[in-house]
């Protein structure tokens, strides 16, 4: 099992910036991603953006790219998503999620473990 912690959703002007941590603990795998997804109301969970981590090869949507960027911090089990350039319509909850396995993955069914999800709230 994979436990993952969220932290750092809030609520921030359009424009604003919001920096989302989530660490990992449990298992070890050997291959694995770590992503991040979100889920507006009344809309379907969307991929955001994956680390694989070993590598650190990066996958972005391309509503995010450029405005979006994950990084991770080793030592820690620690993913991080920093948000610069918010708009309103990036509000949602936003969900941390681990892949066990090589591939790049971007549905939310293919996800293994998730965390209990932040909230971001962007305002006009």
């Amino acid at each position: 099992q994979v436990q993952l912690v969220e932290s750092g959703g809030g609520s921030v002007q359009a424009g604003g910036s919001l920096r989302l941590s989530c660490s990992a603990s449990g298992r070890a795998f050997s291959s694995y991603f770590m992503g991040w997804f979100r889920q507006a109301p009344g809309k379907e969970r969307e991929f955001v953006v994956a680390i694989r981590w070993s590598v650190g090869s990066t996958y972005y949507a391309d509503s995010v790219k450029v405005r979006f960027t994950i990084s991770r911090d080793n030592a820690k089990n620690t993913v991080y998503l920093q948000m610069n350039s918010l708009k309103p319509e990036d509000t949602a909850v936003y969900y941390c999620a681990y892949a066990i396995g090589p591939a790049i993955r971007t549905m939310p069914i293919e996800y293994d473990y998730w965390g209990q999800g932040t909230q971001v709230t962007v305002s006009s």
